[in-house]
């Protein structure tokens, strides 16, 4: 009887669809591994994502408790690619801040 009760009191959330659209990639780069120090994941985000679908998405895809999520949109540039001008796209990050002991690996395992 107590197995039954502890798992009905656990949250049992499965990963949805919009999840997966939601969080689009890792960002990796050195300014995003430096924010890995004070317990900060980078991802690309779907532009229409607000903060809790982003923090719901992650804490489900990934098992981890998240403390905070930052947002930022960074406006798509004006490039040259062999002699053509080109537009990049405008994309949205989102900067996870993950509670104390908990890890996201989104290097490349070989």
């Amino acid at each position: 009887m107590a197995t039954k009760a502890a798992t009905k009191d656990k949250k049992d959330v499965k990963a949805a669809e919009w999840m997966y659209e939601i969080i689009r990639r890792p960002l990796v780069t050195e300014k995003t591994a430096n924010g890995s120090a004070n317990n900060q994941v980078t991802f690309e985000v779907s532009m229409t994502a607000s903060k809790p679908q982003i923090k719901a998405a992650v804490e489900t895809l990934f098992g981890v408790k998240v403390a905070g999520v930052n947002t930022l949109i960074q406006k798509g540039k004006t490039k040259m690619f062999k002699g053509t001008r080109a537009f990049r796209s405008d994309m949205k990050k989102a900067v996870v801040r993950l509670e104390p002991g908990q890890t996201i690996d989104v290097g490349q395992t070989a």
